[in-house]
């Protein structure tokens, strides 16, 4: 079993708390009560392979920021991301259209863009999982990329050694992958 840490961040009151609850132990929190931090853990099967993860539930409002930095610090150039739009089952209480949050998809190159409620547990499964998902699709790449870069090698030990025909310089090919910043993020209120 491969184990996943998750950061769930974003401003105070938009329900990460309540997402993360439902998401591991599906029960809907009707109270509000400001997390400093929180850890859950919870096993998943996503395409056939099993998976621990460690969710880490942060706080919101000021120490979002600084906490922010630091999560992506520690990312290493990869931190995959869903943008998430909670609550739209409060539909006269938005502050945000389905709209924004596809237009704030777009800005930070086209991430994943969920609107859930923690409530119905709409989309909660869904946001979690295409996490996870991310990770396992990089995982799969840089594996592929060892290979070939494994296999370059031995190509070139062959052509280097004495007295064997010289077939020329190989040069790897490199898929450049693309940076993807980490933050799962409750947009909507």
């Amino acid at each position: 079993m491969r184990d996943y840490k998750l950061v769930v961040l974003g401003a105070g009151g938009v329900g990460k708390s309540c997402l993360t609850v439902q998401f591991v132990q599906e029960v809907y929190i009707d109270s509000y009560d400001p997390t400093i931090e929180d850890s859950y853990t919870k096993e998943i099967e996503v395409d056939g392979r099993a998976c621990n993860l460690e969710i880490l539930d942060t706080a919101g409002v000021a120490q979002f920021t600084a906490m922010r930095e630091l999560y992506i610090k520690m990312g290493k150039d990869f931190v995959p991301m869903v943008l998430v739009g909670n609550k739209c089952d409060l539909t006269d209480e938005r502050e945000l259209t389905p709209e924004d949050g596809i237009d704030v998809s777009r800005r930070w190159n086209k991430v994943p863009f969920y609107e859930t409620s923690a409530l119905y547990r709409m989309n909660v499964e869904d946001a979690f999982v295409d996490v996870v998902r991310q990770i396992i699709r990089k995982e799969v790449q840089q594996q592929q990329q060892q290979q070939q870069k494994l296999q370059l090698k031995r190509a070139n030990s062959v052509t280097d050694s004495p007295g064997s025909p010289s077939v020329g310089n190989a040069v790897p090919t490199k898929s450049s992958p693309q940076s993807v910043l980490l933050q799962m993020q409750m947009g909507a209120n």
